[in-house]
């Protein structure tokens, strides 16, 4: 599945603009539960809830993470300090400041 255009893209992020993630998501297909608009520099950080280790950490385009879970765009208009969770993919998104 390939990414919208950048005329529909919804992030405020462009399609080729770094996104992070960890190896569990892209390399072991978790589903992304957790998406947070960070406040400082406005990017944007997609996640499962499980344990992490700094060495799973991935730099991906953006466009990558939509290819990958195309519902994540339900969440773009996100404002910067929040984050979104839901149980799993298909579930309601919980939409929440991050503080």
């Amino acid at each position: 599945m390939s990414a919208p255009s950048t005329s529909s893209w919804p992030f405020d992020q462009p399609p080729d603009g770094v996104a992070l993630t960890t190896t569990h998501v892209l390399k072991e297909g978790r589903d992304i539960t957790h998406v947070y608009h960070d406040a400082d520099d406005h990017g944007w950080q997609f996640h499962y809830p499980g344990e992490k280790k700094q060495s799973d950490a991935m730099v991906v385009a953006m466009k990558t993470i939509v290819q990958f879970d195309p519902s994540v765009q339900e969440v773009a208009d996100l404002p910067p300090g929040w984050v979104a969770a839901r149980a799993g993919r298909g579930a309601a998104w919980i939409r929440k400041e991050n503080k």
